[in-house]
């Protein structure tokens, strides 16, 4: 196989929403707000020109490349161009105040001690990077990459009919805690049963991933998600989200520092976003996250869903 390109079965789209020959183009963005978080969205099987995704090879890095070329699955290799890309991309959005100005290209990348990828950014007087954390999560059918200014995140996507190996019952005493278990258990509906799991499953993934330690570093085992409601001030009408989280390793701190937003996606999936939090004064309620999502394919269209029925802001577990 030619590193040059990489050869698919893929059908070029013919309409004008999905076939792009102008010059390759990013719309700037402006960088998330203190309590904001921006989620960047791509549905894989949208992309189906050969000359777009060979684009979005040529942004990737060496190791990148060479990464993907000993996938053997065709539809694995497409996956891992888009995600990549959509990161590379993503991130290069928010440069448009670095000098010199950075290119999706150039971006570089290390790893923490646990695996969480983080931009590398080299340090001299000419570079000024700005305070950006990101994380990105996928499916085989979804790429979410999400951004913050201030805070560490962590986010994860989840199909909403994801099939199981095993029952809900049986992952539950495998890998969550006694109050999450009675939690299921209270669902005498399997498929309700199995839908709250996911929505579960979603949030402790991205809370172990603003940790920037992942599943090994922080076992579900040893903290619990639950939730509650409870009606906005401002408005009445209005539901937010009160998703908390309690640590057995850190029962000060743990609830406090850290806010979730668990959103239904494409009405298929559901998207869970975890950030840091500035620590409210006793009796106070910590401000809510604001939270803007955007569809893409880079390169060619860009679309805010925020405020359409292509995103929903769920107030909860059930």
């Amino acid at each position: 196989m030619k590193k040059a390109t990489i050869m698919m079965r893929t059908q070029c789209c013919t309409t004008q929403k999905f076939f792009c020959t102008s010059p390759p183009y990013l719309t700037p963005q402006q960088l998330p707000q203190p309590m904001e978080t921006h989620l960047w969205y791509m549905i894989p099987n949208e992309v189906k020109d050969q000359k777009l995704i060979n684009r979005y090879l040529e942004i990737l890095s060496p190791c990148e490349k060479d990464s993907i070329f000993r996938m053997c699955d065709e539809e694995l290799r497409k996956r891992a161009i888009l995600a990549r890309a959509l990161v590379r991309t993503t991130i290069a959005r928010y440069q448009i105040n670095s000098q010199p100005l950075i290119s999706p290209r150039s971006l570089k990348f290390r790893k923490n001690a646990y695996g969480k990828p983080e931009v590398y950014w080299e340090q001299n007087d000419e570079c000024h990077p700005p305070p950006l954390h990101f994380n990105m999560s996928h499916t085989s059918s979804l790429i979410a990459c999400g951004v913050s200014s201030r805070f560490p995140i962590g986010i994860d996507v989840e199909d909403k009919h994801r099939v199981t190996k095993h029952s809900v019952s049986s992952f539950a005493k495998r890998y969550l805690t006694e109050h999450e278990i009675q939690f299921l258990t209270s669902f005498k509906d399997p498929i309700v049963q199995q839908q709250e799991f996911i929505k579960l499953w979603t949030l402790k993934e991205a809370y172990v991933k603003a940790l920037g330690k992942g599943f090994s570093g922080a076992p579900f085992k040893t903290f619990t998600i639950s939730s509650g409601h409870y009606s906005d001030a401002r408005n009445s009408s209005s539901k937010a989200s009160n998703i908390r989280v309690d640590s057995a390793n850190d029962p000060i701190n743990c609830t406090t520092n850290w806010q979730f937003i668990l959103l239904e996606l494409h009405s298929s999936h559901y998207a869970a976003i975890c950030t840091g939090n500035d620590c409210p004064a006793e009796g106070e309620r910590s401000n809510s996250m604001k939270v803007t999502v955007r569809k893409t394919i880079p390169f060619c269209e860009d679309r805010d869903v925020s405020e359409t029925g292509a995103m929903a802001v769920l107030s909860g577990l059930t």
